[in-house]
């Protein structure tokens, strides 16, 4: 399954450009001097042991952490000439999405009602028009519906699609998260753990979906990822962390025959 035909040659130029990025807490340093670059239509994985600074990563690429040292391009843009409290939304309005290990779901809306939520960021009519559902706003809700629908369909949810997502099992809900992320039309779409928690048959069921995402919509996506034979088969590049370190970039057959990357998941002597 690694290198899919047909998706390594659509692989573009570089999209996001991480760039010298150091984080820290207090005293203690997550992330030292941490460079990588995502090209455009890749799957870009960050692999690492627990506390590697994995995610730490992610919350400084969509703009949740402010690193101390460094920038993050989008597109040649820095992102980091925004303040804290607008760089999110940039991000968001430049096309990037995220979904989060913990999921953040409306658990007593639908399953409709919380894919509709990602929709936020298109819609152009003010909140108390769209409470009302009159007149332009009544019209602008049809036609976002109508690509929430495509998405439940997309996603193989359609018996679902006016069930509370709580009452879901747990491997549906993680579509719904999906769902949500891409109903905002991403460029990009950070995937922080998609599968933790799944069973192998949810597992299989989530990266052919996220395969297709690539395929059919040209999304870039960086994934975040703890199963290494899911991460090996689907990526094109591999970035691996280890305290807060970049000890490996490559290809997932390169990062594979990488022994500090072997030692840093097995331990000395394996």
């Amino acid at each position: 399954m690694t290198d899919p035909p047909g998706r390594r040659a659509e692989i573009g130029d570089v999209l996001l450009d991480v760039r010298n990025i150091s984080l820290s807490f207090g005293g203690v340093k997550a992330l030292s001097d941490i460079s990588f670059d995502v090209r455009e239509h890749e799957i870009r994985a960050i692999i690492g042991p627990n506390g590697a600074g994995k995610s730490s990563m992610l919350n400084c690429i969509n703009g949740v952490y402010q690193p101390q040292q460094g920038e993050i391009r989008l597109r040649g843009e820095d992102m980091g000439r925004f303040s804290p409290r607008h760089r999110q939304r940039r991000m968001a309005e430049r096309g990037v999405a995220r979904t989060f290990q913990n999921l953040a779901l409306f658990k007593g809306m639908s399953v409709l009602d919380n894919i509709m939520a990602g929709r936020g960021l298109h819609m152009k009519r003010n909140l108390l028009w769209q409470a009302l559902r009159l007149g332009p706003a009544l019209h602008e809700e049809i036609e976002h519906r109508e690509q929430v629908e495509r998405l439940i369909d997309f996603l193989e949810i359609q018996p679902y699609r006016h069930t509370p997502v709580g009452g879901l099992p747990y491997g549906l809900q993680k579509r719904v998260d999906l769902g949500r992320a891409l109903a905002m039309e991403p460029r990009v779409l950070l995937l922080d753990e998609p599968m933790a928690g799944m069973n192998v048959e949810e597992k299989q069921d989530m990266c052919r979906f996220i395969l297709d995402v690539n395929d059919e919509f040209g999304t870039t996506i960086v994934l975040i990822e703890h199963d290494m034979g899911v991460v090996m088969d689907i990526s094109d590049r591999v970035v691996v962390l280890d305290y807060g370190r970049k000890i490996g970039d490559g290809t997932p057959d390169e990062v594979r025959a990488s022994e500090e990357v072997v030692r840093a998941y097995l331990g000395p002597g394996h």
